[in-house]
Protein backbone atom coordinates (compact mmCIF):
# COMPACT_ATOMS: atom_id res chain seq x y z
CA UNK A 1 0.00 0.00 0.00
CA UNK A 2 2.83 2.39 0.88
CA UNK A 3 4.62 1.60 -2.41
CA UNK A 4 1.45 2.35 -4.37
CA UNK A 5 0.91 5.65 -2.52
CA UNK A 6 4.55 6.64 -3.14
CA UNK A 7 4.15 5.59 -6.77
CA UNK A 8 1.11 7.84 -7.20
CA UNK A 9 2.99 10.74 -5.58
CA UNK A 10 5.91 10.22 -7.95
CA UNK A 11 3.48 10.06 -10.89
CA UNK A 12 1.90 13.40 -9.93
CA UNK A 13 5.35 14.98 -9.64
CA UNK A 14 6.36 13.57 -13.02
CA UNK A 15 3.16 14.87 -14.64
CA UNK A 16 4.00 18.40 -13.43
CA UNK A 17 7.64 18.20 -14.52
CA UNK A 18 9.28 20.21 -17.25
CA UNK A 19 9.77 16.97 -19.19
CA UNK A 20 6.04 16.44 -19.61
CA UNK A 21 5.49 20.12 -20.42
CA UNK A 22 8.08 19.75 -23.20
CA UNK A 23 6.63 16.38 -24.22
CA UNK A 24 5.84 17.03 -27.89
CA UNK A 25 9.51 17.75 -28.50
CA UNK A 26 10.93 14.77 -26.63
CA UNK A 27 11.36 11.52 -28.55
CA UNK A 28 10.11 8.59 -26.50
CA UNK A 29 8.13 10.65 -23.97
CA UNK A 30 5.16 8.36 -24.66
CA UNK A 31 7.20 5.38 -23.44
CA UNK A 32 8.33 7.23 -20.32
CA UNK A 33 4.86 8.57 -19.47
CA UNK A 34 3.17 5.18 -19.89
CA UNK A 35 5.99 3.41 -18.06
CA UNK A 36 5.82 5.78 -15.09
CA UNK A 37 2.05 5.27 -14.92
CA UNK A 38 2.46 1.49 -15.08
CA UNK A 39 5.11 1.57 -12.35
CA UNK A 40 2.83 3.71 -10.18
CA UNK A 41 0.11 1.08 -10.68
CA UNK A 42 2.66 -1.69 -10.02
CA UNK A 43 2.01 -3.10 -13.51
CA UNK A 44 5.15 -4.79 -14.99
CA UNK A 45 4.50 -3.77 -18.61
CA UNK A 46 7.11 -3.47 -21.35
CA UNK A 47 7.12 0.29 -20.87
CA UNK A 48 7.50 -0.08 -17.08
CA UNK A 49 10.50 -2.31 -17.75
CA UNK A 50 11.95 0.31 -20.10
CA UNK A 51 11.56 3.04 -17.48
CA UNK A 52 13.16 0.71 -14.92
CA UNK A 53 16.14 0.28 -17.25
CA UNK A 54 16.43 4.04 -17.73
CA UNK A 55 15.74 4.89 -14.07
CA UNK A 56 19.33 5.72 -13.04
CA UNK A 57 19.67 8.21 -15.91
CA UNK A 58 16.19 9.62 -15.38
CA UNK A 59 16.86 10.18 -11.69
CA UNK A 60 20.10 11.99 -12.54
CA UNK A 61 17.94 14.34 -14.62
CA UNK A 62 15.88 15.06 -11.52
CA UNK A 63 12.90 12.84 -12.20
CA UNK A 64 11.20 11.27 -9.22
CA UNK A 65 10.06 7.78 -10.15
CA UNK A 66 7.90 5.13 -8.54
CA UNK A 67 9.61 1.99 -7.30
CA UNK A 68 11.21 0.27 -10.29
CA UNK A 69 11.32 -3.39 -11.33
CA UNK A 70 14.30 -5.58 -10.43
CA UNK A 71 16.41 -7.06 -13.27
CA UNK A 72 14.53 -5.09 -15.94
CA UNK A 73 16.94 -5.88 -18.80
CA UNK A 74 16.53 -9.62 -18.34
CA UNK A 75 12.77 -9.42 -17.92
CA UNK A 76 12.37 -7.19 -20.97
CA UNK A 77 14.50 -9.49 -23.11
CA UNK A 78 12.56 -12.54 -21.90
CA UNK A 79 9.25 -10.89 -22.82
CA UNK A 80 10.59 -9.85 -26.22
CA UNK A 81 11.90 -13.36 -26.86
CA UNK A 82 8.46 -14.77 -26.09
CA UNK A 83 6.78 -12.46 -28.60
CA UNK A 84 9.49 -11.87 -31.24
CA UNK A 85 11.58 -15.03 -31.11
CA UNK A 86 14.82 -14.56 -33.03
CA UNK A 87 14.00 -10.87 -33.56
CA UNK A 88 14.11 -10.16 -29.82
CA UNK A 89 17.69 -8.85 -29.86
CA UNK A 90 16.99 -6.31 -32.60
CA UNK A 91 13.78 -5.22 -30.89
CA UNK A 92 15.56 -4.88 -27.53
CA UNK A 93 18.26 -2.70 -29.11
CA UNK A 94 15.63 -0.52 -30.79
CA UNK A 95 13.86 0.03 -27.47
CA UNK A 96 17.14 0.92 -25.76
CA UNK A 97 18.00 3.38 -28.55
CA UNK A 98 14.66 5.08 -27.98
CA UNK A 99 15.45 5.42 -24.27
CA UNK A 100 18.83 6.93 -25.10
CA UNK A 101 17.17 9.42 -27.46
CA UNK A 102 14.78 10.45 -24.73
CA UNK A 103 17.55 10.79 -22.15
CA UNK A 104 19.62 12.99 -24.45
CA UNK A 105 16.66 15.23 -25.29
CA UNK A 106 15.60 15.40 -21.64
CA UNK A 107 19.13 16.37 -20.62
CA UNK A 108 18.90 19.26 -23.05
CA UNK A 109 15.52 20.31 -21.60
CA UNK A 110 16.86 20.06 -18.04
CA UNK A 111 19.62 22.55 -18.90
CA UNK A 112 17.15 24.98 -20.48
CA UNK A 113 15.39 27.70 -18.46
CA UNK A 114 12.09 26.57 -16.96
CA UNK A 115 10.21 29.36 -18.70
CA UNK A 116 9.99 30.73 -22.21
CA UNK A 117 10.04 34.37 -23.23
CA UNK A 118 8.24 34.09 -26.53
Amino acid sequence: MVARREGKRALREFERSRFVRASPALPGIDVIERGVRDLADQRPSLKALQVSIAAPSLRLLGMRLPETIASPEERLFDQLTATHGDGAHARFNALIRRLVSFARAAAHVSRAPDHHTW
